[in-house]
């Protein structure tokens, strides 16, 4: 069974924010929690099973970058436990920004068991590891510390945000407490802008000059 990728919301100081219906509920279940923040890498959402794979919006529309992926899912999809899934970040295609050096094309950031339960980062990471693809960048990890994580930097020509998340397990229906995000300002996340134009392949950080 298909499980779309639920919506993250926005921190209360993400410039991306224009509806509050869209901003974080409350910090209350942040407070006192480890968290860690990776980098919002400019993609497309991506969930990969056993023998299936989608796009968070279920969209099928053929693409090259869905090829890609697909593939990608091909050398290692028998070892997805039945009814688990693995989330991650398309990038082999430009969309609003153009990466010159990825460490790979999918970025694994979120792993699903078959009870719908978002496993504990530091599975996501033994996962990463043994399936050989990168997770997004750390730019913070500890206890959640609201002032520390206004305080990061980051370049919005290069960036297009980043995603707090706590580093334990996360049920499907307390996702949207647990996890919020901060975008730049007018980032542009409209699906038909990449998906219509001619395929633009980010650089790899290996790959020769």
């Amino acid at each position: 069974m298909r499980v779309k990728y639920p919506s993250t919301p926005h921190l209360p100081w993400s410039p991306g924010l224009q509806n509050d219906d869209r901003r974080i509920p409350s910090l209350r279940d942040l407070e006192g929690q480890e968290v860690v923040v990776t980098e919002k890498l400019d993609g497309e959402n991506t969930s990969l099973y056993r023998a299936d794979l989608h796009a968070r919006s279920l969209d099928t529309r053929p693409h090259p970058s869905r090829t890609w992926v697909k593939a990608e899912r091909g050398r290692f999809g028998h070892e997805i436990p039945p009814g688990w899934r693995l989330c991650g970040e398309n990038v082999f295609a430009v969309h609003s920004l153009r990466y010159e050096a990825l460490a790979g094309y999918f970025y694994l950031f979120s792993v699903w068991d078959d009870r719908n339960v978002s496993r504990p980062w530091a599975e996501v990471r033994d996962w990463a590891a043994r399936l050989d693809v990168p997770t997004p960048r750390e730019l913070y990890r500890g206890v959640w510390d609201e002032a520390a994580l206004r305080a990061l930097t980051v370049d919005t020509a290069r960036m297009e945000g980043y995603v707090v998340r706590v580093t334990g397990e996360i049920p499907y229906a307390q996702f949207g407490r647990r996890v919020a995000k901060w975008v730049r300002a007018g980032h542009v996340q409209t699906d038909e802008h990449w998906l219509s134009r001619p395929v633009e392949r980010n650089g790899l950080r290996d790959e020769p000059a």
